[in-house]
């Protein structure tokens, strides 16, 4: 995606020659710290395959959003810092897309106009459908007043008829197929409702009536056509898995993979049916090898699991998911979920956004990476920094660092500073003093002389929008010019050039702040791409 012999000269002229001195960088509580964490990096080492799970699929709001223009900004936004492949949304089926209807004689139509529009919309921008088939539309609810809570109150009662929903999910991948063609609908996935377990699922008992819903749809979606990928049970909290799959070989229902969901303050109860704290650093990926486990001891241990939502916090909380604290939450979350699952979906991509209604102000502690008015968080960041690891992972023995290799042998290296989340209240405010910043040595062997070095950062002095709103005094509608200057408060600064010894840098990092270097050489033992035939 970069790296041309070109870069490095390109940069120096955008930069204007500007280059820091480790020493400069680092801040003088780096002391506190206890010294530097040595970073050994064996360049030529062999790797192992690192696939950007944690970007390829986010999350958001309902739906009929997909239509809006801001949706649509921000699906592009979130395009040029993850380069993500499919996204997930609540209620394709719900009456407001208007795809089901029945007369006052009892006639059923479809309507695909909006249906279209939305799809039509996201893979012109480059991104599938992760389908979530959901809700219930009023006129096949057997209970129309069994709505749940959202503004927008999505109607969660089973079916009044079984064989009246196997005919809409029938006729629903029928046109899918007709307008898109199997050999794109076959690279969709279709995931059966919405976290069934917690009350987005109105049937009693839950969990056989879920079933049975699941048993519908999978069978309706492969009599259509065998090659379409349906999947769940798409539980909160990392439930129902083990019961889900036994369920399905018992009954030779088809399944093509896992889904389920967890947010780090998630309680252990919840998840894991235990008294242990969790904190909330490790609960993601404590769930996901739960569940990864779990398929393993399952007669169907080759199953893909896709965890299809997760984020730092379920509930709104600006001091997390609006915060710097992101930065290192994902970098660890990252770190620690490697080689457990096949892909992760956060929640969501962008704060166009009504489950509590209409947004009020921009930084509420929405779900969303991206802020409303497409003002980026420092979420948004993580991930554009993140996006920069290589497609190898190679060893590394702190658990606050992420070594990578790029296929031309330039490496890309995540180090952060994590520490529990302010909790002061609406607004965000720097880490106290007591949290001492972190001084990474890096020592890169195995590189030829005069590689280079490249800083990005996220923490409270870098990337932090909430800085800026609080300087404005945080207006709840802010104008059209404070808004023109949070976009440009939040976007990443360009990187710096590190000096130091050949092959060894500092980098500073402090509470909260999550770093990417890259480094730009060539290995040991590789010739020159563009030295002549003498030089080879």
């Amino acid at each position: 995606m970069r790296r041309i012999s070109g870069f490095l000269l390109l940069l120096a002229g955008v930069l204007g020659g500007v280059v820091i001195a480790a020493a400069a960088a680092a801040a003088p509580t780096a002391a506190l710290a206890g010294g530097p964490i040595v970073v050994d990096i064996d360049a030529a080492a062999a790797g192992t395959p690192f696939p950007h799970f944690w970007e390829q699929m986010f999350g958001s709001g309902h739906a009929v959003l997909a239509l809006r223009a801001g949706y649509r900004r921000d699906v592009q936004l979130m395009k040029q810092a993850a380069d993500f492949r499919y996204v997930r949304f609540h209620g394709i089926l719900d009456d407001e897309v208007g795809l089901y209807d029945v007369d006052k004689h009892g006639a059923v139509s479809y309507n695909f106009s909006y249906v279209d529009q939305i799809y039509d919309g996201l893979l012109a921008a480059g991104v599938r459908p992760f389908v979530e088939l959901s809700f219930m539309p009023q006129g096949l609810a057997r209970d129309p007043k069994n709505l749940f809570s959202f503004w927008y109150k999505p109607n969660i009662s089973p079916p009044r008829s079984y064989d009246a929903w196997d005919a809409l999910i029938t006729a629903f991948a029928r046109h899918l197929i007709t307008r898109y063609g199997i050999a794109e609908v076959s690279r969709w996935y279709f995931e059966v409702w919405n976290e069934p377990n917690i009350g987005f699922w109105g049937g009693k008992p839950r969990q056989p009536t879920y079933f049975e819903l699941y048993d519908h749809t999978a069978r309706a979606l492969k009599a259509v056509d065998p090659r379409l990928r349906v999947g769940g049970p798409s539980t909160a909290q990392a439930a129902w898995v083990a019961d889900f799959l036994a369920h399905c070989r018992r009954r030779g229902v088809p399944v093509d993979f896992v889904s389920t969901h967890v947010y780090a303050n998630d309680s252990s109860q919840n998840v894991f049916h235990t008294n242990q704290p969790i904190r909330r650093e490790h609960m993601v990926c404590r769930a996901v090898r739960k569940v990864h486990d779990e398929i393993r001891r399952s007669a169907t241990p080759w199953m893909p699991l896709i965890f299809s939502e997760y984020n730092a916090s379920y509930a709104n909380e600006p001091d997390v998911t609006d915060s710097t604290y992101m930065g290192p939450w994902l970098a660890s979350t990252v770190r620690q979920c490697d080689g457990l699952v096949e892909l992760m979906s956060y929640w969501s991509f962008s704060d166009v956004f009504e489950e509590g209604g209409v947004v009020r102000t921009p930084f509420y502690g929405g779900f969303g990476a991206i802020a409303e008015h497409g003002i980026r968080k420092p979420a948004y960041d993580a991930f554009a920094l993140l996006h920069r690891l290589g497609t190898q992972r190679l060893a590394s023995a702190d658990d606050s660092t992420l070594v990578t290799r790029h296929a031309d042998g330039a490496l890309a290296v995540a180090l952060w500073n994590y520490a529990p989340p302010d909790g002061t209240g609406p607004g965000y405010t720097p880490p106290p003093s007591d949290r001492p910043a972190k001084t990474f040595e890096l020592r890169v062997h195995g590189m030829r002389p005069g590689a280079q070095a490249l800083l990005w950062r996220v923490d409270p002095e870098h990337a932090n929008v909430l800085s800026a709103f609080d300087a404005m005094g945080r207006p709840a509608a802010p104008s059209r010019r404070q808004i023109a200057e949070l976009r440009q408060a939040g976007a990443l600064q360009s990187p710096r050039l590190l000096s130091g010894d050949d092959g060894a840098w500092r980098v500073t990092v402090p509470a909260h702040g999550l770093a990417l270097v890259e480094i730009h050489g060539v290995p040991d033992g590789v010739p020159d791409r563009d030295a002549g035939p003498a030089a080879r």
